[in-house]
């Protein structure tokens, strides 16, 4: 198995606010020197931007010269509502809108506006990344689903522009299948890449590192300039 090795020299992140559809999220920005585009990421459901998971694709990913934002999608009054009912973590097309906020924020602020953008969405959250693509590809350079529910973004696949890697576990196979039909709606740029061993989760030793470097070739080879 391929290791990653980092080219970049890592920054430190800092906590940002963005608002978005009326409430305010937190989120953490991290930008090393010479960066050369910015990711994204979608939580899953019942995550944040405290996801460990999550938090180690984006410090690999900052290795190899991208700019990084982590942020909730559900406020911390939110948060306490959704361990209750758990409503929120499902509503997916509320997701992709804060998404889309999220995204021009992006494109707005001094520091990040001249990066093209990159989705990163792990389990339902690849979902709603898939719909923000879909309605608002200005500037989306490409998508990235790990563990993925791209089922979610329904009738938007097909209007998804930016290719799209899905990445799966090999012992996950309801996932798998899921995936492989949504394989078949995605422009043809998009490809599934299947992990050897890894669960749901990528838990086992080596998977989300592998899970981690796909997504880094991903970007890189689509992150060229428009």
């Amino acid at each position: 198995m391929r290791t990653i090795q980092p080219d970049g020299f890592v920054s430190e992140s800092k906590p940002v606010e963005i608002p978005a559809a009326g409430v305010i999220l937190n989120a953490d920005l991290t930008i090393p020197d010479d960066a050369i585009a910015i990711v994204a990421f979608a939580h899953g459901s019942g995550s944040s931007r405290h996801s460990s998971r999550n938090r180690y694709v984006a410090k690999a990913l900052n290795g190899f010269k991208f700019a990084t934002l982590l942020a909730d999608l559900l406020t911390e009054e939110e948060e306490v509502i959704d361990s209750r009912t758990r409503h929120l973590r499902f509503d997916i097309p509320m997701l992709a809108d804060r998404l889309i906020d999220i995204a021009a924020w992006l494109q707005r602020e001094q520091q990040t506006k001249h990066f093209r953008i990159g989705w990163f969405g792990a389990s339902t959250g690849a979902g709603a990344a898939l719909i923000a693509a879909a309605r608002r590809p200005e500037n989306v350079m490409a998508v990235v689903s790990r563990g993925g529910r791209p089922d979610l973004a329904g009738a938007y696949l097909p209007q998804v522009v930016a290719p799209v890697l899905l990445i799966v576990g090999e012992n996950d196979p309801q996932v798998i299948e899921l995936n492989q039909a949504a394989l078949t709606q995605l422009n043809t740029e998009s490809r599934l890449e299947i992990v050897p061993n890894a669960t749901h989760l990528f838990e086992e030793p080596g998977t989300l590192e592998a899970a981690a470097l796909l997504a880094a070739e991903w970007f890189r080879a689509y992150s060229r300039p428009v």
